[in-house]
């Protein structure tokens, strides 16, 4: 029998309309709506595509946002002052500056230059660091969005195994924060692990998130496993997660697909952390 298929645009939504509707009534409590600002450093098309897609998605559900975009020849000083300035701001709930930026500008230390309280992507130092002692804080987008789709499918990961493949500071790492702290037992695979399908046989859960199109097919699932794919990657088929769709559904129970799966939930968790840093503030 072939997988079910886990609808993130379905749970994406569901999480919107949940927003929308405590953003009403924070309105009605602070007597002001949460604002999302997001920058860009040069023309990037994929960026603009991504981020035209945030603000999209802050309309729907009542957020306010704003957006800085910004030259190529921009200097790493002024968007750190732009950065500072936006910090600054106490009409600014969550601070977005999207990824990535010119080559002449270190990407660590802009974002380790944001305020941790208006991180809303949960990429500072210092989310990170709470996260890692699992203590509360703003979680990166996708991971929250891996783990949101979890709960809609009812997954128990209570000492269930799990095994991630990926092991960015965005993504990998994170996700294998929050499923160690719902108590699952956790394997980081990369790029440097041996016989990697093996180690993937044994999740009960398993993520990808590495970016290697269709790197994961049959013989790396165990049956009955929930497959969660983060990868997008664009091949002269279109879009592809890192799991071989096709193979792979013949023998999990359920998986995401490539697009239409955890894409739409990190759209959606920004969202529920601008709600978040608004709540948080004093």
């Amino acid at each position: 029998m072939a997988a079910r298929i886990i609808d993130g645009k379905a749970v994406a939504a569901a999480v919107r309309e949940r927003v929308a509707d405590e953003i009403v009534e924070f309105d009605r409590e602070r007597g002001r709506t949460p604002q999302l600002v997001t920058v860009i450093v040069g023309d990037d098309p994929a960026s603009e595509v991504y981020v035209a897609g945030k603000h999209r998605a802050c309309k729907e559900v009542g957020l306010r946002s704003a957006h800085h975009g910004l030259p190529a020849e921009t200097t790493e000083t002024e968007l750190l002052e732009l950065v500072e300035e936006l910090n600054h701001d106490l009409d600014v709930d969550g601070i977005l500056v999207q990824l990535p930026v010119p080559e002449h500008i270190d990407p660590d230390r802009v974002v380790a230059t944001i305020n941790p309280a208006k991180d809303v992507d949960g990429l500072t130092p210092v989310n990170a660091g709470l996260l890692a002692h699992g203590m509360p804080g703003l979680v990166s987008c996708t991971p929250a969005g891996v783990m949101e789709l979890l709960r809609h499918e009812r997954v128990d990961l209570e000492g269930a195994e799990a095994v991630v493949v990926g092991r960015s500071k965005l993504v990998g790492v994170p996700v294998a924060r929050l499923l160690l702290a719902a108590n699952a037992t956790v394997t980081a695979c990369h790029s440097r692990t041996r016989d990697l399908p093996a180690v993937c046989r044994r999740a009960d859960v398993l993520i990808a998130a590495v970016g290697v199109p269709r790197l994961l097919g049959a013989d790396a699932m165990k049956p009955g496993a929930v497959v969660i794919d983060v990868g997008v990657n664009r091949t002269e088929d279109g879009l592809v997660g890192d799991v071989d769709f096709e193979a792979a559904r013949e023998v999990a129970a359920a998986i995401t697909p490539v697009p239409g799966g955890v894409g739409p939930m990190t759209v959606a968790m920004l969202l529920v952390n601008t709600l978040a840093a608004a709540r948080a503030r004093v």
